[in-house]
């Protein structure tokens, strides 16, 4: 941060950069729990001061599914700011497309089984699922919303489990929401060929509008200047989604990129938290 209280922001168009965030001190968790035999089947858990039970904002890293551009990490600063406010936050990893075991089936039944180790592991962390909020940013945006879907998975799709973690509210950041635009459009700004390798062309199963109404509370916050992600797949989203029943609402915050979105000190978390405490209600 500055002296005037406003995000470092050395971006020539006067926008943060990966550097102004990644480049600070880490904040780091409280525990991290292992939901599986591989080194990226964790979660970082952040806890609060007092008894509990606490509130639990489930949180999913973006990167483009891929590990080699971003891990869970990414999200200490928010998770740290949450904490801080009195959320416990479970902030989970997966193995992207880069990684053995990844893509499809393996990227989704990592993020499920890590949703549904929040539920294992209640007891014991002294944390409340039935108050939950689901955060994710850019890709993670899209996992987000496919947690709280996963109730609607068709009949003998390879990412049914059994009895999922219930989402009723989701917070997407800069998410690619609805996964067969993005791999129409090349400036998806993941690119059209990793999310062929997400999806084996399966979209039946893996992007959120077919599986529409999910039944949750939904609230896309997206940047007008992020170069990253096309501001036009919130509302392109939204529409569908609402014809089908679902509630969905669309913010978008002038002077922000793709870095603001989990910058902390910044207006884009600053409505983001607004929201995931009125999705707390």
């Amino acid at each position: 941060m500055t002296t005037s209280g406003e995000p470092r922001a050395s971006g020539p168009d006067g926008l943060m950069a990966w550097p102004d965030l990644l480049e600070r001190p880490r904040p780091t968790p409280s525990a991290t729990v292992s939901y599986g035999t591989d080194p990226l089947q964790i979660v970082d858990l952040w806890l609060p001061q007092g008894e509990g039970p606490h509130p639990v904002v489930l949180m999913v890293h973006g990167g483009c599914w891929q590990t080699d551009i971003a891990d869970r990490t990414i999200m200490n600063w928010i998770a740290e700011d949450l904490r801080r406010r009195g959320f416990a936050v479970w902030n989970i990893d997966y193995r992207g497309v880069d990684r053995p075991g990844g893509g499809y089936p393996g990227t989704f039944l990592d993020a499920a089984a890590a949703a549904d180790a929040l539920r294992d592991h209640a007891g014991r962390y002294r944390l409340d699922p039935t108050r939950l909020v689901a955060v994710g940013h850019s890709a993670g945006g899209h996992l987000a919303l496919w947690l709280a879907a996963r109730p609607r998975l068709p009949q003998g799709s390879p990412l049914r489990t059994r009895d999922p973690l219930p989402i009723a509210g989701i917070v997407s950041l800069g998410g690619l929401p609805d996964l067969e635009e993005a791999a129409r459009a090349p400036g998806s700004g993941c690119g059209t060929e990793v999310i062929g390798r997400l999806t084996g062309g399966r979209f039946e199963d893996t992007s959120v509008p077919r599986l529409a109404p999910i039944g949750a509370r939904q609230v896309l916050i997206n940047g007008d200047q992020d170069k990253i992600i096309p501001t036009a797949y919130a509302e392109a989203y939204a529409g569908p989604m609402r014809a089908a029943g679902d509630t969905v609402r669309v913010r978008m915050i002038d002077r922000t990129g793709h870095v603001e979105l989990v910058a902390p000190e910044t207006s884009a978390w600053a409505a983001a938290v607004e929201e995931i405490e009125g999705l707390m209600d």
